[in-house]
């Protein structure tokens, strides 16, 4: 196995890995970094790992990310174009400044892809977003019935989430917003998720006055999050893995990194408790965290398959479902083609072609 000195894979015959290494377009910066915004929450989730852990309460000190750190995120990650995912231990729209920051780092050049739960767009801050052009709000769902939404997201409001999925969609509609909307469900024992898909997505009766119609569906795994939570993986209603551990490096390192409310850089999505240290945001800039010797240490034990050497890597019960296709960025593409449809009444072909013309 040969590495270059930023941690990118050189094609070697004798190699397994071959297909893998740091992404084209993160050689020089992550793709996408993932942002705790907010601890706090309005939910009590069962699958959800803040519920079922501590974490929450060692974040009290900082429980939303500050104005000065995510700016910072944001100044450095928008001439990259980079991925700002907006999640966290909580609901990010209970931080404060929420659609100002989020509107702000739009207007820096970043991409954003906001998950929430759809229960705390007071006012028109809903609209105010969609008018910025934010690229995908995605609405955690999880049911497609009033009875299990109360068992899988306690303490929100059905009716709520149906009357927010709709006002999304209509209003995205209605400007020709490039905002794409987006649904997601766990898939774990008590719930039909090609039934929630049918409800979210597929149906179209206005007459029934839910909100459905959105661009495509997140099917999520049931994670367990190891030494992290308390979760009951037996729970998970589809525990098929993606990938062959023994043989495919977790692509998480070659993407993305994950950055707390306090602006300290975890080694990846898996690590909610903070264990690891890359560095913090404040003092350092990201470009050289990502290319540092940290990340490029990670990078290399996977890259000769040697993951499993690393603790935190070996106690990973959720590396199986990392896919270097089955993931995000499948998911920008497959909601942009509905989008197509929808707003502009083209096709992907037309649009690609389109861009070629302009190039």
């Amino acid at each position: 196995m040969v590495l270059d000195h930023s941690g990118t894979q050189k094609h070697n015959k004798m190699s397994n890995n071959s297909d893998y290494g740091l992404r084209e377009n993160a050689k020089e910066y992550p793709m996408m970094l993932v942002l705790s915004f907010a601890y706090p929450c309005n939910a009590l989730c069962p699958h959800c790992p803040y519920t079922n852990s501590n974490i929450r309460k060692e974040y009290k000190d900082m429980p939303y990310m500050p104005d000065d750190i995510f700016k910072k995120i944001a100044d450095e990650s928008g001439p990259y174009g980079s991925y700002l995912r907006i999640s966290g231990g909580g609901e990010p729209m209970l931080h404060p400044n929420a659609v100002e920051l989020l509107v702000y780092a739009k207007s820096k050049g970043c991409k954003i892809g906001l998950i929430t739960n759809g229960s705390k767009f007071e006012g028109n801050s809903l609209e105010k977003l969609i008018d910025s052009q934010i690229d995908l709000i995605e609405f955690s769902v999880d049911a497609d019935n009033e009875k299990d939404y109360a068992i899988f997201r306690k303490g929100l409001d059905w009716k709520l989430l149906n009357t927010n999925v709709e006002r999304a969609v209509e209003y995205r509609n209605k400007i020709k917003s490039t905002t794409k909307i987006i649904v997601s469900a766990v898939n774990q024992k008590g719930v039909d998720i090609d039934s929630i898909e049918d409800y979210w997505v597929n149906k179209t009766d206005k007459k029934q006055n839910f909100g459905h119609g959105a661009d495509y569906i997140i099917k999520r795994k049931y994670l367990s999050w190891g030494n992290n939570t308390e979760i009951d993986q037996t729970k998970s209603a589809d525990p098929t893995p993606y990938s062959d551990t023994t043989n495919t490096p977790c692509p998480f390192i070659f993407e993305r990194l994950n950055i707390d409310s306090r602006g300290n850089i975890m080694v990846c999505g898996y690590d909610i408790s903070a264990n690891t240290s890359m560095g913090n945001v404040v003092n350092e800039s990201i470009k050289d965290i990502w290319n540092g010797e940290g990340f490029n240490f990670y990078r290399s034990k996977h890259l000769n398959n040697k993951g499993n050497d690393i603790s935190i890597c070996s106690q990973c019960p959720d590396w199986k479902y990392r896919s270097w296709n089955h993931n995000y960025w499948k998911v920008v593409k497959e909601s942009n083609k509905v989008w197509l449809k929808k707003v502009k009444n083209m096709n992907f072909e037309d649009d690609f072609q389109m861009e070629e013309q302009k190039n």
